[in-house]
């Protein structure tokens, strides 16, 4: 049994079978977040998810990323993305559509950040997610 479903804007529905979060500043002593320090971060999470599914193709939904402004920007601009990582196993029917589905699926991992820790469902899912673009990124695999 799947942790989640998601629909996606294509009609597609896609399960979540793992699912790892974490707080996207764990480790922020001092200071506050930038651009430079947030590309990190999103970069670290695809190579980590790249690292822990070798074989699996990987994708990243973009972030929205909040300018602030601040009294003294010491270390220059202040930029944060949301509160959440995710990284994220999904599966759905094949993307082929002469594959046998009782025989055959598709795989993605995801990673995505969110506002808070909710499972995505249906009707709450960060909207980035739900554009994942599927039939282009998934591989099919036989079961």
């Amino acid at each position: 049994m799947a942790l989640a479903q998601v629909i996606l804007a294509s009609g597609r529905s896609v399960e979540l079978s793992v699912l790892r979060m974490a707080e996207t500043y764990d480790g922020l002593l001092m200071g506050y977040p930038t651009r430079e320090m947030n590309d990190g971060i999103v970069a670290e999470a695809v190579e980590q998810a790249e690292k822990d599914y070798p074989s699996f193709p990987v994708h990243l939904v973009e972030p929205p990323r909040e300018s602030h402004e601040i009294r003294r920007p010491t270390f220059g601009p202040m930029e944060q993305l949301p509160r959440v990582l995710c990284t994220g196993f999904f599966t759905s029917e094949p993307v082929n559509p002469e594959l046998d589905s009782v025989l055959h699926f598709s795989r993605l991992v995801v990673v995505w950040f969110q506002a808070d820790s909710a499972l995505p469902s249906p009707g709450t899912a960060t909207p980035g997610l739900c554009d994942v673009p599927w039939d282009a990124k998934a591989d099919d695999r036989e079961v």
